[in-house]
């Protein structure tokens, strides 16, 4: 599962969560039961405006045990830095910032180093390999490290493409200008191929009108 697929996961279930929870508050804390003559059970949470979100009951029923302090401090503790995980994770790229490119200083000079944005290398091999025939978008990504680079490119096909004429392109097109460029003695390429999505097209014919 993607990043994207497992951060729209847990944002969706923390939505749902967090709109329950906010519903429960707002049905007890406007009376609504009572307006609505609706008789919720027992053990239902916050009925009326003069309830507590948790009786004094609920707060103080294992208190008096030992594992309770130690539990009620690491269990927030652990969503807490879990949530901070999770954001930090969102915020770090994935891959290196840039490209240092070799510059090997020559007897006597001094030593200089070249650096090349990781997003100026992904531009280049997106408007190449998009060109290519039967590609219709693409996705790179640069990772690995600065010195030591690698690329994934995601395809999506066009209908009937030739999946074998589209490789030996793109190995000897986007990634072997890209290596060249860059001057590095080798630079590993990851290709994932995706097919188009069939695109139903559905004709509504009217039949004329007879006055």
């Amino acid at each position: 599962m993607s990043r994207r697929a497992v951060n729209r996961t847990l944002l969706g279930l923390v939505g749902l969560g967090l709109l329950a929870g906010g519903a429960l508050v707002l049905l007890g804390g406007l009376d609504a039961y009572r307006h609505l003559g609706v008789t919720p059970p027992d053990w239902w949470p916050l009925t009326s405006p003069d309830q507590p979100v948790l009786s004094e009951a609920s707060r103080t029923r294992w208190t008096d045990r030992d594992w309770w302090w130690p539990v009620a401090i690491a269990v927030p503790a652990l969503v807490v830095a879990g949530c901070l995980w999770w954001l930090f994770s969102q915020l770090h790229r994935g891959g290196p910032a840039g490209v240092d490119l070799p510059s090997p200083a020559a007897p006597g000079e001094p030593h200089f180093a070249l650096h090349v944005r990781s997003r100026a290398v992904e531009e280049a091999i997106e408007a190449e390999t998009v060109a290519l025939p039967d590609v219709e978008r693409v996705t790179v990504k640069v990772t690995g490290a600065a010195r030591r680079p690698e690329v994934r490119t995601a395809v999506r096909l066009a209908p009937g493409a030739d999946t074998g004429a589209l490789v030996a392109a793109y190995r000897t097109g986007p990634v072997e200008h890209a290596r060249r460029s860059l001057g590095l003695a080798v630079l590993p390429a990851q290709l994932r191929l995706r097919g188009a999505k069939a695109r139903r097209e559905r004709a509504r014919k009217k039949a004329p009108r007879v006055q």
